[in-house]
């Protein structure tokens, strides 16, 4: 890249004048110039179609020009053009970069096996090399930060006292909203220290953004039931409208702000097999779910890849991948804690903004492991000047771990080409194979071995599904890259639609186990089950195995069937960003369904620059002529829209079926990259309304508190009177009317189904207890006299002691045994005597969903009375008057009395028999699970 002239012009105008000049020769390389030229006040993107990519070759132009360093910021938060002049005359000159050497301390050293939770093995490492650089990282101004084993554990035992000081309890769910700073570290320790879970969520980058970075967001915090979001100072606004949408959330909290004087140290970690880290996935096909991985699951998954990858003593790991992606956060830093070597870490921000700084990251601190997605070596292939590259040693670089998205054989080897004279070498290059419900890694490339490519007859795959090797003068084939072999513990199997192992080189359904897999998606049971088969976990990905290896073929959502033929996704996307001005990565293909032909028709949507009319149109023959070219036949549609069509996720997968969905919603236009002011003008508005609506419901809840008052008070005083002057069924009937009346005044309707099944004469009625609200529903809605079975603790209310003492109820006593005894048998001679009685068998309620176990007490009345039991379900008085709360809400009620339930012989198998038939029913009446 040469420098250009600058004309001599001094101040500020000077620097705008300058900026759009260098911009306007941009834009217009890219096609995308308008005709008056650029201005101030132009959307880089939006008007000038200068996105994330090609910031970085303008951020390199200015730099060059102006001899200055602009901060990675310019990055991710110049919007306008002015944006741009700002960061230039606030920047500082140019200068080479600081380097920094990891201290040499000697060989590291592996947490030992014995370690059962994360926790475990920092504890370990900071108390035998506590002055050891663990982490060495990159800071905003470009100087570098070492951080000890010691320095880490310090500050995870201070934040996580103030994380007890603000109320985080054990077993809470905390959300980090942190960049690649030094508090995601301890902050993320000190989470685990408190017993607590972590939940990473990556934080904003971009103000024209920010709506759908809220959006998704809230979805998953919401998912998580998040009791409190750590997050720094700058993201301040973001998090407030982030806690007004997420109820859950108590506390938002700024890192630096974690700090607690005097804390203390907390006893032993807990156990293995406790919550180490709920990490969502991308949503490359769909809504995020939360993947819910154990101390054990972490650890096996972190141990395996050391033995798969022989990870040694002088290994360095250089990492730029965010931290709440699992392979930045478990493959790169919490497998290098493990292991005990250094890690050095720079922020994506930072890589995207100057991609060789990876390259020379690697060379300053003789790295030897780095993983990346394969984007990350397509844009170092095609986007580093030579003249960065001065000096460049790659000979360390032993694994560059290439995953989290399909690898490409092209990538592999363009890469390869380009660097090899800087001593990359051609073995280092290692495809591996992973998922987050897999913690992190499943399978890797043999260390040192080199890619393997496979090439497959096309045809034949497409039409049958077999991997056949293709003829050396096939001129089309299917090229697979090998992902290598399962991990150590770990294994694959290759499935059909039905379940079936299917053979070698057969392509099916990818399903895999081993100690590392996740137990399921937090909050999400139904989707659990759908992917668990005998054991075996389904991980949505289509491919096959050849000699011990797989080879991952493509998702199995996004398969594209089409005339007999099942076409792969990601090669079309491949081969249509290839052709010149389309804008490689941002391109979606997929099928849509097509009754009239009876196949799917193939729909190709490509990103582009170009905005004349007559440019996009040579653009899409471009693109038929490059499918037909690959495929042997035409896309259906090409669609060349502009930047920000097609939808992604925030590690930058494309997101296919969303992308689908707006295809056929007729929504293809690029997301909101408007001026932010407008965005947060929409979210200023949004909050407003959620305010009102908040205020609403708080007038609604009080109104409704002071309609329950008044019913209570022209009610209980009557009852009082009654329950002292009147009795037997004169008070009985009493009693039954100031409960219907208390409902009906309250504004809570009850209804009852089943009425018909109560039998004449002694019988036991079980019912789920759920709310204090029970007794009075069950005594409004049950025609029929009985005697409820109570504790013996509601002899001491006034009121209710009174009512219980004087109809015959009975208590029993659940501490002292003989009374207990005592209890029982008065049970069953009144029923024995033709008295029915009312039992909750579940003895107390508590706010959590769910049945608690039920006690055999009612049962054995039952059987030894040879008594009917009828079960009762109760629905929604949890939901008016959960526990431990007096603060009752709007609801209904609704009681189904079940089918009786007649003993059939006398004993205790039968006293459990019946015990789960009613247990079984209430569930399902109750709509709470058994």
């Amino acid at each position: 890249m040469a420098a250009r002239a600058l004309p001599q012009t001094s101040g500020r105008a000077g620097v705008e004048h300058n900026v759009l000049e260098i911009t306007a020769v941009l834009a217009a390389e890219l096609g995308t110039a308008p005709a008056r030229g650029a201005r101030l006040d132009d959307v880089l993107d939006r008007d000038l179609g200068i996105g994330s990519l090609e910031r970085v070759e303008l951020v390199l132009r200015l730099e060059h020009a102006f001899g200055v360093r602009l901060g990675d910021a310019v990055m991710a938060e110049a919007e306008r053009c002015s944006d741009v002049v700002d960061a230039i005359v606030a920047a500082r000159p140019l200068t080479a970069e600081p380097v920094f050497e990891v201290p040499g301390v000697g060989p590291g050293v592996a947490a030992p096996a014995s370690a059962r939770t994360l926790v475990d093995v920092l504890r370990w490492h900071a108390e035998r090399n506590p002055d050891r650089v663990h982490i060495v990282l990159r800071r905003d101004d470009g100087t570098e930060q070492p951080i000890t084993y010691g320095e880490l554990w310090q500050h995870t035992v201070r934040d996580a006292a103030g994380l007890r000081a603000r109320g985080v309890s054990p077993g809470d769910n905390v959300a980090l909203m942190l960049r690649t700073e030094p508090a995601f570290f301890s902050v993320f320790f000190a989470i685990l220290h408190a017993g607590a879970v972590p939940v990473p969520i990556y934080p904003p980058f971009r103000p024209g953004r920010i709506e759908e970075y809220l959006h998704r967001q809230v979805g998953i915090l919401a998912n998580a039931e998040a009791r409190m979001l750590v997050t720094f100072r700058e993201a301040s606004q973001a998090a407030r409208a982030v806690r007004r949408r997420v109820p859950t959330i108590a506390t938002v909290v700024a890192a630096d702000e974690l700090s607690a004087a005097g804390g203390s140290t907390f006893p032993a970690s807990g156990a293995a097999s406790a919550t180490a880290l709920i990490q969502y996935t991308s949503g490359s096909t769909g809504d995020p779910k939360g993947v819910v991985l154990s101390h054990a699951n972490l650890l096996a998954n972190i141990r395996a890849i050391g033995r798969a990858l022989d990870v040694r003593p002088d290994d360095v790991c250089v990492s730029w991948l965010p931290l709440y992606h699992d392979m930045g956060l478990i493959g790169a830093w919490l497998g290098s804690l493990y292991h005990g070597i250094p890690v050095v870490l720079l922020s994506p921000l930072a890589f995207l903004a100057r991609p060789a700084r990876w390259l020379t990251a690697l060379h300053r601190h003789r790295g030897t492991l780095s993983p990346a997605p394969n984007f990350a070596f397509d844009l170092c292939a095609k986007r580093i000047a030579d003249d960065e590259l001065a000096s460049l040693d790659l000979s360390r670089w032993r694994l560059a771990l290439n995953g989290s998205e399909p690898v490409s054989a092209d990538t592999i080897e363009r890469f390869t080409r380009r660097f090899e004279a800087y001593g990359l070498r051609a073995t280092a290059m290692c495809p591996v194979y992973g998922l987050a419900e897999a913690a992190v890694g499943l399978t890797m490339t043999p260390p040192e071995r080199g890619p393997r490519v496979d090439a497959v007859a096309r045809d034949l795959f497409e039409r049958r599904r077999i991997a056949e090797p293709a003829a050396p003068t096939d001129a089309m084939p299917a090229r697979f890259v090998s992902c290598g072999r399962p991990l150590p513990d770990h294994e694959i199997r290759i499935v059909d639609a039905d379940g079936r192992p299917v053979g070698e080189r057969v392509e099916g359904r990818i399903e895999f186990r081993g100690p590392s897999v996740t137990a399921g998606y937090f909050r999400k049971p139904d989707l659990t089950r759908a992917v668990m088969h005998g054991g075996w976990m389904d991980s949505g990905d289509l491919g096959y195995c050849a000699d011990s290896e797989l080879f991952v073929t493509g998702r199995v959502k996004d398969l594209i069937k089409k005339a007999g033929r099942n076409l792969y996704p990601q090669e079309i996307e491949d081969v249509v960003g290839g052709v010149s001005g389309i804008r490689r990565g941002c391109v979606a293909a997929f099928g849509v369904a097509d009754p009239a032909i009876g196949t799917e028709r193939l729909i190709v949507v490509a990103e582009t620059r170009a905005t004349d009319r007559e440019a996009r149109e040579r653009l899409r023959a471009a693109v038929l002529e490059r499918v037909v070219a690959t495929l042997g036949l035409p896309p259906d549609t090409v669609v060349i829209a502009g930047p920000g069509v097609v939808l992604k996720t925030s590690s930058g997968k494309v997101r296919r079926s969303a992308t689908r969905a707006a295809y056929l919603a007729g929504a293809l236009v690029p997301r909101a990259a408007h001026a932010a002011r407008w965005q947060r003008l929409r979210l200023l508005a949004e909050e407003a309304r959620l305010v009102l609506t908040r205020a609403g419901a708080v007038l609604a809840a009080t109104a409704f508190l002071l309609r329950v008052g008044i019913a209570l008070l022209l009610t209980l005083p009557p009852l009082w009177v009654a329950a002292h002057t009147l009795s037997g069924p004169r008070l009985d009937a009493a009693v039954r009317r100031r409960c219907r009346l208390i409902l009906a005044l309250a504004g809570c309707p009850l209804s009852v189904e089943g009425l018909a099944n109560i039998p004449r004469g002694a019988a036991v009625f079980v019912a789920n207890h759920a709310s204090y609200l029970d007794v009075v529903t069950l005594l409004a809605a049950l025609p029929t006299d009985f005697r409820f079975v109570a504790k013996r603790e509601l002899l001491v209310s006034p009121l209710v002691g009174a009512v219980v003492k004087k109809l015959g109820h009975l208590t029993v006593d659940r501490v002292d045994l003989s009374r207990s005894v005592n209890d029982a048998a008065r049970a069953t001679a009144l029923l024995r005597g033709g008295t029915p009685l009312l039992f909750f068998p579940e003895g107390t309620f508590v706010r959590a969903r769910g049945l608690l176990p039920f006690r055999l007490g009612a049962f054995k009345a039952a059987v030894e009375a040879g008594c009917p039991i009828v079960p009762i379900g109760i629905r929604g008085s949890r939901d008016i008057l959960p526990a431990d709360t007096y603060r009752p809400r709007r609801g209904a009620v609704h009681i189904t009395v079940g089918t009786p339930l007649q003993p059939a012989e006398v004993g205790w198998r039968e006293m459990v028999r019946l015990r789960d038939l009613a247990r079984t029913e209430i569930a399902r009446a109750a709509n709470e699970s058994a």
